[in-house]
């Protein structure tokens, strides 16, 4: 199985289809507060559903299309974390999260976000890193400004969730950018 290591008891793991009744659980409790950034949530009523995501994802993990793992907590499933697309011809992935409403305020994203960040611009060698959220999702926001991302713009009327219209502010990194963050030679 495919692990990283985020930090001592935070660690990501390439979805497997045993994780399935963990992510049932988690949206099965918190529908509607999943429901406010997420399409999805409305429509994962089983355990089917989430290995057919499953299946879809590791089925892109192996055509090089994308990235998707659990994230674990002290060893329980608590969200996911994805290179939602990899595009080799841009060399650019785009990151997406969420996180169990009951783990938030950790700094479980942030850092989960930065090692992602570690893995494409090391192992994925991309130039060019960029989180979509929602205008109104502060807490998905911070996380990219806490990261060194730049606000690139805002797209008007991106996103119907469950009826209501989002627009998403677009953030971007650069592998210039991020190394000169680090303090790392280019």
């Amino acid at each position: 199985m495919f692990t990283l290591q985020v930090e001592q008891g935070l660690e990501l793991a390439l979805v497997e289809a045993n994780f399935a009744a963990c992510y049932l659980d988690i949206v099965s409790k918190q529908r509607e507060y999943l429901s406010q950034w997420l399409s999805w949530p409305i429509h994962a009523e089983n355990e089917a559903f989430f290995l057919n995501f499953i299946k879809r994802s590791l089925h892109d993990y192996a055509d090089g299309k994308s990235l998707v793992c659990a994230m674990f907590y002290q060893g329980k499933l608590v969200g996911n974390i994805s290179f939602n697309s990899i595009d080799k011809d841009l060399a650019k992935v785009e990151i997406g999260y969420w996180l169990s409403q009951d783990y938030q305020g950790r700094g479980l994203v942030t850092k989960s976000v930065s090692r992602m960040i570690e893995l494409a611009f090391h192992d994925y060698d991309v130039q060019k890193i960029q989180i979509s959220a929602a205008t109104d999702n502060q807490p998905s926001r911070n996380v990219c400004s806490r990261l060194g991302f730049t606000l690139e713009g805002v797209l008007t009327r991106a996103e119907n969730v469950n009826g209501r219209i989002l627009d998403h502010a677009v953030y971007g990194l650069s592998r210039e950018a991020w190394k000169t963050r680090l303090g790392l030679k280019q």
